[in-house]
């Protein structure tokens, strides 16, 4: 068994070497088809393997749930889950956070997160310098500590290991570092520095909830029983508190893919089958050239036949050649896999934004056992077909052919039906990076609502203890916007709490005045922001009713707000909106919530809609100078480049606030672009596995159409002979290439349906027997396989018949 073994593989190599041409073509198309389904599978792998945290089967979040969706955590909630829970080994909870980090220059704003003491210790990872936050650590005064990201720390701080205990300046104030993270994923995280999440008494309350909580199971405590318990816990807080409650439930989730949206989960088994169907496309090309490649090695077997081979030791050879091939196009494949990882990592959205950010893109030990067993499945899957159609010949025939091929209907017709094969697979894979781009076009040319041309964005990260009271933050932005509107080239500035084309900062309940709602929690919700006079010149929204916020609404005028079209067709469609007056309770800097007030609707706006949303909301617009907030963005309409004031804006802020640096400094259309990253990645990746797909099917049927002009040599030199004019012959030729397309492509039309119904979570306008996108690329098709066969065809017609008849 051995012995025959060796031999095969020995015959093989011999063979595979000699046919240098044959070899080196198959080689490659395994190649990729291999590199690609490695690197797709490569990024799933990444995403659905284990979370690099010790048990990280106990690891769960811990959600507020209301109306059946997720909601963030209330301080006053999480403080009573962990006082009543017993199900959990430690619970923490975490938020969002920026730090002006104190520079030789000027001040620099980096991302980071406050924590509850013992968060670290919760996950499971040991620091590597220093330790964690200490339970007294989340009592103000005790709190100007951090810990820092080993990225950050080398970075910024040239890896200095005595750093342990030292003092550095974030927010113009001291923070003794008393630890650093450990090099590897959590470099990739946005946030890289942490404070102690400390929550002051007027924070402690169950209505503002900001707050995300992770917790870990005690061993031998299952999903189910936690969830049980804190089911009960919710009870208990309903009742005791049902102003805040009432309709407030909790769900316990696996923290694994927790942050994972469907639409990203479905995206990536669509990439892996299109990479699948990638892979068939090669098999299939590489079996066409096998079988032809078996015609002209007729004679080698009927010998080999002739002289007491059975038809098992030719299958087993045949195959052994494929099976070589394979492992050929595999290695070269992983190598390829590795530069198609870089190239999708070069054009994927940031870590944390597509996929969770302990994501490790690599090729794994499970990766390289996926791509072994992905090349013996090619292998078998292109060899056998070969193998079995060498072992079926008719010795006696072959011998007397006198050492000339002949191809027999059924090898005619295999290799016919492998090319339609190709080409229903190829539209497939075209139609699925049309269906993309069709629906990224329709995503592209929404209206935002804003005009993004000249427009630059900002965030200025004023620390949360820098002002005190509303006047401050009034006296505090007034400065801020007289300094950027007296810069040369700044058209137009404003202040808002949200961001431009991100949509608004707050949401919040309200009520309208006239029609009292009996439980509070069951009031209405939308989008709220703050924004300065200013606001809809600099961003070109119109004013569809009545008047936009202007200098009069200031803190002593009446209280007023205007509302978006959806709001008014939601709300008000039967009614004047202008005689309307909505109620909210008031928003106190710090986080607290007042008391209710009322706000007279004074216009309507039209729809401001955030990049890349799919559909419209409500939202209310409030002047900044009645309800002041710390934190804002900056929004400042120039007459040219907006970049080329930033130095200038920079300079007028600094001149008010010498600690504060401009954070996210972009463009609007900068930030339009990043909202349809995500779009964008699948539109490349599904178009360019489409392209791979047309180029495989092309090289196909340009493969059989030479080998058949090969075999029908003589027939064309007898018509041409009898008369027949090139051009007929070159018609001949396209004529059978175009059906073998068209066939492929009515086929593949089926499947294309298919796989649109399977994309419409993730598409935008676009059903799923899109006929624009189906009909651009079946046209696409043919004329490659037109283009394809125009070689062989042109080759064909100048075929001499009287050489013909004589080699005849």
């Amino acid at each position: 068994m051995r012995g025959a073994l060796r031999q095969n593989l020995s015959y093989s190599i011999r063979t595979l070497i000699k046919n240098k041409g044959f070899t080196v073509t198959a080689v490659l198309t395994l190649a990729l088809g291999i590199g690609a389904t490695t690197a797709i599978f490569s990024v799933v792998n990444a995403v659905f393997e284990p979370m690099p945290y010790p048990k990280p089967e106990q690891l769960v979040m811990v959600w507020s749930k209301v109306r059946g969706g997720r909601s963030s955590v209330s301080a006053g909630d999480f403080l009573e889950w962990g006082r009543r829970s017993t199900s959990f080994e430690g619970m923490g909870a975490w938020s969002g956070a920026s730090f002006n980090v104190a520079t030789a220059e000027r001040p620099e704003q980096v991302a980071g997160s406050q924590r509850t003491p013992g968060f670290f210790t919760m996950e499971g990872l040991p620091m590597f310098l220093g330790r964690d936050f200490l339970p007294e650590e989340d009592q103000p005064g005790k709190n100007h500590v951090v810990i820092l990201s080993n990225r950050l720390w080398s970075q910024h701080f040239g890896a200095d290991r005595d750093l342990i205990g030292k003092a550095i300046r974030m927010n113009g104030e001291a923070y003794t570092v008393i630890g650093i993270l450990p090099p590897g994923f959590r470099d990739r995280f946005n946030s890289q520095l942490w404070v102690p999440l400390t929550f002051n008494p007027e924070q402690i309350n169950h209505d503002s909830a900001s707050m995300l909580v992770m917790a870990r199971l005690k061993d031998g405590v299952s999903l189910d029983q936690a969830q049980a318990e804190m089911n009960g816990i919710a009870a208990q807080l309903q009742s005791e508190f049902p102003k805040s409650n009432a309709n407030r439930a909790v769900s316990v989730e696996p923290l694994h893919l927790n942050f994972l949206t469907d639409a990203t989960r479905r995206n990536l088994w669509l990439l892996l089958g299109a990479v699948g169907f990638l892979l068939l496309i090669a098999c299939v090309n590489v079996a066409n050239l096998l079988l032809a490649r078996g015609t002209s090695r007729q004679r080698e077997v009927a010998v080999r036949a002739a002289l007491g081979a059975s038809r098992s030791r030719l299958f087993a050879q045949f195959l052994t050649e494929s099976l070589v091939l394979a492992a050929l196009g595999g290695a070269l494949g992983i190598l390829l896999a590795g530069l198609i990882i870089d190239l999708i990592g070069a054009v994927m959205p940031p870590v944390g934004t597509m996929l969770p950010s302990e994501a490790y893109i690599r090729i794994s030990i499970p990766v390289l056992l996926f791509t072994i067993a992905v090349t013996t499945v090619a292998g078998l899957l292109f060899g056998s077909a070969p193998a079995w159609q060498a072992t079926r010949l008719d010795l006696n025939e072959v011998l007397k052919s006198g050492g000339r091929t002949s191809t027999g209907g059924a090898r005619r017709s295999l290799r016919r039906a492998l090319v339609i094969a190709e080409f229903s697979l190829a539209l497939i894979l075209l139609a699925s990076g049309g269906l993309a781009l069709d629906s990224f076009w329709n995503l592209s040319r929404v209206d935002l609502g804003i005009r993004t041309e000249h427009v630059l964005s900002f965030r200025l990260p004023v620390p949360e203890k820098r002002l005190n009271g509303v006047d401050q933050i009034r006296s505090y932005y007034g400065q801020m916007l007289e300094k950027i509107e007296a810069i040369p080239g700044v058209r137009k500035a404003a202040a808002m709490t949200g961001a431009p084309a991100r949509g608004p900062s707050f949401g919040r309940r309200f009520s309208i005045v006239g029609q009292p709602v009996a439980n509070p929690s069951e009031r209405p919700g939308a989008g709220f922001q703050m924004v300065t006079p200013g606001y809809f010149d600099a961003l070109g929204i119109r004013v569809i009713k009545g008047r936009s916020i202007d200098d009069h609404d200031t803190a002593g005028s009446t209280r007023v707000a205007m509302v978006n079209e959806r709001f008014v067709q939601r709300f008000f469609s039967s009614v004047d909106p202008l005689t309307q007056r909505i109620s909210i309770d008031e928003l106190i800097p710090g986080g607290r919530s007042g008391p209710p007030v009322e706000l007279q609707i004074v216009g309507v706006y039209h729809n401001v809609r955030a990049a890349g949303s799919r559909e419209d909301y409500s939202e209310v617009v409030m002047p900044f100078w009645q309800s002041p907030w710390p934190q804002t963005s900056m929004v400042v309409r120039t007459d040219g480049d907006p970049k080329s004031v930033i130095n200038s804006i920079a300079d007028a802020v600094t001149s008010v606030d010498k600690d504060l640096p401009l954070a996210g400094v972009k463009t609007v259309d900068e930030i339009v672009d990043e909202a349809l990253a995500i779009d964008r990645f699948s539109v490349v990746l599904f178009g360019s596995f489409g392209f791979l797909g047309l180029l495989l099917a092309g090289v196909g049927i340009y493969g059989v159409m030479t080998f058949t002009v090969a075999q029908r040599t003589q027939e064309f030199g007898l018509r041409m002979a009898l008369g027949a004019q090139r051009s007929r012959v070159v018609g001949l030729v396209l004529k059978e290439g175009a059906l073998l397309a068209v066939i492929g492509a009515l086929i593949g039309l089926g499947g294309a349906y298919l796989v649109g119904r399977a994309m419409q979570s993730t598409l935008f306008g676009v059903g799923a027997l899109d006929a624009r996108a189906f009909a651009a690329v079946a046209v696409l098709l043919l004329v490659a396989a037109l283009l394809a066969c125009l070689l062989p065809a042109l080759r064909a017609s100048r075929v001499e018949p009287m050489v013909a008849l004589r080699n005849e």
